[in-house]
């Protein structure tokens, strides 16, 4: 019995230091995020908002085909527009308006995690205002300084770089050209102060 006892507490032992080498190392190692996957997409035009009052339309991501690679994990079936806010000189926004099928927005921080997530089933219908805010800029927001809607929807990042991304599901492949007109005409922009 002893003998099989300490080989299985070596093999702890050194399970437990790889397992805490390897979780240490690999984020420095995996440079590679989703974030930097939609900034090498979109490396010709400036997609990061930073300037107040700027605005862009978002970068619609291509569906992968069958076979190819799909390293951001797309669903095929679903259509997607994604925003890079940069929120040191202003607060962002991504606003218009939406088929009336299901759609979903989502917000990111650069790390990947997700800030906020909602659907157009909670009430929100066809417009979307989503206004994503430092904490800084939150304090401004109480302050009554930023010209804002009251249906703004307001999410606070705890970092400066976000990513938002609007998800429209097309009921047939038919709706697919009016649906990508739709994210198409979404406007990424920033927030100016009053």
């Amino acid at each position: 019995m002893r003998r099989f006892i300490l080989p299985l507490l070596i093999g702890l032992v050194i399970g437990g230091i790889l397992h805490i080498v390897l979780v240490l190392v690999l984020p420095g190692i995996l440079t590679t995020s989703a974030w930097d996957r939609i900034a090498a997409l979109t490396a010709d035009s400036p997609p990061t908002l930073g300037t107040p009052g700027a605005a862009s339309a978002p970068i619609i991501l291509s569906p992968p085909g069958p076979g190819e690679a799909n390293p951001l994990r797309l669903d095929p079936e679903l259509m997607y527009a994604a925003c890079r806010i940069d929120l040191r000189a202003a607060p962002g926004r991504v606003a218009g308006a939406l088929p009336q099928a299901f759609w979903s927005v989502a917000v990111y921080g650069r790390n990947g995690q997700v800030i906020y997530s909602t659907t157009n089933r909670d009430g929100l219908g066809r417009v979307l205002d989503i206004g994503v805010f430092n904490a800084a800029e939150v304090r401004l927001l109480a302050e009554q300084r930023f010209d804002v809607t009251d249906d703004l929807i307001v999410v606070e990042a705890e970092e400066d770089d976000a990513l938002v991304v609007v998800r429209l599901a097309p009921p047939h492949p038919s709706a697919r050209p009016r649906y990508a007109a739709a994210l198409q005409a979404l406007t990424c922009g920033s927030i100016g102060l009053i």
